[in-house]
């Protein structure tokens, strides 16, 4: 008997740091650390969606799995991310997942446009992905982009769960639930690469990094050395958001070749150390803004390439953050698609 609990003991520790993304429930009874502060590095190329960093837990406690640029499955379908949430006494990890609407995701600020509900970062129309320059790193020319400032009626903090003690008080509304039934398309296989190559590299510990990662978000998945990774940086105030500053805008204009669309309104482990000691003083407010970190990718690497069809043409309809017909979008200053090619 003993001999088969040591044997369960062992397969249970080798499922966990892959268990996020697998179906497995996975239950904690100390709350998550607060989200690091960090710039967004780079999109690298068309049809990338950013998916933000979170903390996920293996047999050493909590590590972090950096924000990363994603190409997702298939067109029309956006990313929600996962949260953890206080149910039945412990903490419970809910995976994110693709979709063709944004699910509830815990009221979680992770920035770049996933401000606790919806998302602000882009939408899908005639089979292509439009960036909004405010909210992320965009400085490739060969993209449709607009800009559109986002107000943000959310709490300025970066508490990384859901209930408990000192948990975000959100719950989901009827169409987040309703979308939360939705078909949804799981993980890539990029993405749970991305999750386990962290959980195998003590540097994510939160014991072992103090909430503090050396590698807080990368350009892509995988990639946790070279020029375009992104470090978590001090904090510069009580309970500020990830990274504060406008983008820099590529030179040339943008040709405005595409109508404007309309409004879119569119467990138990052993004992952990406490991250959350500055969870609740008082926050700093500011528009939540990515920074330009590292140079320019001009190329898609070894990942795949931007989404093709899945063979259902226009059935994958433009998904929306909060709802609406299809091909509702966000009201913008400038939209467009440039054909300058690169920068260089």
């Amino acid at each position: 008997m003993r001999t088969l609990r040591l044997v369960w003991l062992a397969l249970l520790i080798l499922i966990i740091p892959a268990s996020s993304f697998a179906g497995v429930l996975i239950s904690v009874n100390i709350a998550p650390p607060v989200l690091p502060v960090y710039a967004q590095p780079p999109c690298p190329g068309d049809g990338y969606i950013w998916t933000p960093g979170y903390w996920a837990y293996g047999p050493e406690g909590y590590y972090w799995v950096p924000g990363t640029w994603v190409t997702p499955p298939t067109v029309g379908v956006l990313w929600t991310p996962g949260y953890w949430g206080w149910g039945n006494g412990v903490y419970l990890w809910h995976a994110g997942y693709w979709g063709p609407h944004i699910g509830f995701y815990g009221g979680v600020n992770y920035g770049f446009g996933y401000f606790g509900a919806g998302y602000e970062g882009g939408y899908w129309r005639d089979r292509h992905f439009y960036y909004n320059r405010t909210v992320n790193n965009v400085t490739i020319t060969n993209v449709h982009i607009y800009k559109k400032t986002v107000i943000n009626n959310v709490t300025v903090n970066r508490i990384s769960y859901n209930g408990g003690h000192g948990g975000i008080d959100a719950r989901p509304t009827r169409e987040q639930e309703m979308w939360g039934r939705e078909h949804h398309f799981e993980p890539t296989h990029l993405q749970r690469d991305h999750e386990r190559g962290a959980s195998r590299n003590r540097e994510f510990l939160a014991s072992e990094n103090h909430g503090r990662p050396a590698v807080a978000a990368t350009s892509r998945p995988g990639e946790f050395r070279g020029p375009k990774i992104v470090p978590a940086r001090a904090d510069r105030g009580p309970n500020g958001r990830p990274e504060n500053r406008p983008v820099p805008r590529p030179n040339g204009n943008v040709h405005n070749d595409r109508p404007m669309p309309r409004e879119e309104m569119h467990g138990s482990r052993r004992p952990q150390p406490d991250y959350n000691a500055r969870r609740n003083e008082v926050p700093r407010p500011g528009n939540s803004r990515p920074e330009n970190a590292g140079p320019r990718d001009n190329g898609r690497g070894h990942e795949s390439p931007a989404p093709r069809d899945n063979g259902r043409g226009h059935d994958n309809a433009a998904p929306h953050g909060n709802g609406g017909p299809h091909e509702n979008a966000p009201h913008q200053e400038n939209e467009g698609h440039s054909d300058r090619g690169h920068d260089r």
